[in-house]
């Protein structure tokens, strides 16, 4: 498919700009940024910096399409802690932890930020908006 994968470490928000300066040098034309809590704490960084390089940015996170990323599919995290209370409960009234069964995500959230999409120039098919659970205007 002729798609060049970079991996860029970022340890902490000091390494943004480096990180950008190593993007800009091989010409990248996108960021998938992987959750953990360095770029968690700095997506509003990490969302200027792509506006300023004219990145587009995914996520799996609704927080960093809100902070300017161009969308995020992932789960749901309001539905995960809803379900992790189910959890919490049980256990509260007796239930053995290691009783209990695993579940799986069951909802995911595709959203879309038009804001961004316009700032990049970008053009979002109807169709995908269509199927997005939410569209930042």
């Amino acid at each position: 498919m002729g798609i060049k994968v970079l991996g860029v470490e970022f340890t902490n928000p000091d390494d943004f700009e480096r990180g950008f300066s190593d993007m800009a040098l091989n010409r990248v034309d996108g960021l998938l940024v992987l959750p953990d809590p360095v770029t968690a704490s700095g997506r509003a960084k990490l969302a200027e910096l792509m506006a300023k390089q004219r990145l587009p940015g995914i996520s799996l996170f609704r927080e960093n399409t809100e902070a300017g990323f161009l969308l995020s599919y992932g789960v749901s995290a309001f539905d995960n802690h809803r379900r992790a209370a189910a959890y919490v409960d049980k256990i509260l009234k007796g239930a053995k932890p290691g009783d209990l069964a695993i579940e799986q995500a069951i909802k995911f959230e595709l959203v879309i930020n038009l804001k961004t999409a316009k700032a990049l120039g970008l053009a979002i098919p109807q169709s995908l908006l269509r199927r997005a659970d939410d569209v930042i205007q």
